[in-house]
């Protein structure tokens, strides 16, 4: 009996002790982190900065909703976001609704929606690693087009 408590201790601190890639995904999914939208691009222009802000209100809008990750590549704009827990049996609803939403008030623009914790999670790794110099634009669009074919994979 001492044997299986001493290995289950070990195995619980060998594994609370692991390091994480990223300080703040992980913990993305039982916290509200409210990444500010970020943009992948080299020549990124301020109206580009305007379109995200006014996505973000409009996301932050719903009630439904408690957390949201946004993030634009050229003329694509991925939104991930959390359902609050009541809401999660309308998951399908919620996400149609938003996407009918955003694509009606910019038309110009491509959105990919996602309520996805996985797509969530891979967003906001996404925001944390553009925030190093050595994490350039490639890598960035790289990352991106990987979330979106996700996405798919997930739809």
């Amino acid at each position: 009996m001492k044997k299986i408590i001493g290995m289950v201790l070990i195995i619980m601190l060998i594994t609370g002790c692991s390091k994480h890639d990223s300080e703040e995904a992980p913990l993305s999914l039982v916290k509200v982190t409210h990444p500010t939208p970020s943009l992948i691009q080299s020549d990124h222009r301020d109206d580009d900065a305007e379109l995200l802000q006014s996505i973000e209100k409009d996301v932050e809008d719903y009630k439904e909703l408690y957390d949201a990750a946004i993030v634009k590549n050229k003329d694509q704009i991925l939104v991930a976001y959390k359902v609050k827990h009541l809401q999660r049996f309308h998951m399908k609803k919620i996400e149609k609704k938003l996407k009918d939403s955003l694509e009606k008030d910019y038309p110009d623009v491509e959105f990919i929606v996602s309520s996805d914790f996985k797509i969530f999670l891979e967003v906001v790794e996404l925001h944390e690693k553009m925030k190093s110099p050595e994490f350039d634009v490639k890598k960035a669009e790289k990352k991106f087009n990987n979330i979106v074919e996700l996405q798919k994979e997930l739809t």
